[in-house]
């Protein structure tokens, strides 16, 4: 087991981006534990609802014709209530929702660690907007694979994915502390990093035939969330050159591998 624990590249700037989204995440948990699972499940992004454009509580009313086909899939939901806005939506929500504290934690250690640097580079608002760049992306082709699934899809980890893409390839010798099993050591962002991602293509490869039948970890997501990220990183690699070079000239701001 590699558990990153802090990474030692400072940043100049104060992360407000990164920070803002912790407590958003962990504001939106809370608010899922008040009010309990059909919450979660209403605004989890659901691959039947988005590929069929379908809330799908719309049974509860006349809005469908109900025969042995739509009684069927009406026993398979799961509690959830009706959205107050297009059901496309959800697929943004989803990206705020987390299926426990552990669930919560993981991602939020993730965004912690690696979300400053990038923020630096991209600059608050645009790093917002790619956050949501890669988790979209993480998110669709999570739905892609088995879009009649009505296995609710939620978590942050697409767009986290993302930063990480962009961190590796802009900063891979940044040195990262690691719990290794009972042992703390420090190693390159490139191992880190690059082995979850190696990690995440071998699962996912390995559950794509059952993708949709079942809960669990959703690779796919991972894996679409880190190649936008990769894809965002060489499109601003000159501005990750510019941070870097000025890190470089300011003794006491970095700390470099």
């Amino acid at each position: 087991m590699v558990l990153p624990l802090g990474d030692l590249a400072k940043t100049r700037i104060v992360p407000f981006g990164t920070y803002g989204l912790i407590a958003l995440n962990v504001v939106i948990f809370l608010s899922q534990l008040e009010h309990g699972t059909s919450f979660t499940t209403t605004y989890a992004a659901t691959p039947y609802e988005i590929s069929h454009n379908i809330d799908l509580p719309v049974f509860d009313g006349l809005a469908l014709p109900i025969g042995p086909e739509q009684e069927e899939l009406r026993r398979q939901i799961q509690e959830q209530e009706h959205v107050p806005f297009p059901i496309w939506l959800t697929i943004l929500t989803s990206m705020f929702l987390h299926a426990s504290p552990l669930h919560l934690a993981g991602n939020m250690l993730y965004l912690w660690i690696f979300g400053d640097n990038v923020e630096e580079v991209l600059g608050t608002i645009r790093y917002l907007i790619v956050y949501l760049a890669c988790g979209l992306v993480g998110t669709l082709l999570q739905i892609e694979m088995n879009p009649d699934s009505l296995i609710p899809t939620l978590g942050a980890s697409g767009a986290i994915a993302g930063i990480m893409g962009m961190y590796v390839v802009w900063f891979p010798h940044n040195q990262v502390r690691v719990l290794v099993f009972r042992f703390i050591t420090q190693m390159p962002a490139l191992y880190v990093i690059g082995f979850w991602i190696i990690l995440q293509i071998i699962e996912g490869v390995g559950s794509a035939g059952r993708i949709g039948e079942a809960g669990g970890v959703a690779y796919l997501a991972h894996i679409g969330g880190a190649a936008t990220g990769i894809l965002f990183a060489f499109l601003y690699a000159d501005r990750a050159r510019e941070v870097e070079a000025l890190h470089d000239a300011q003794d006491g701001w970095f700390v470099g591998p």
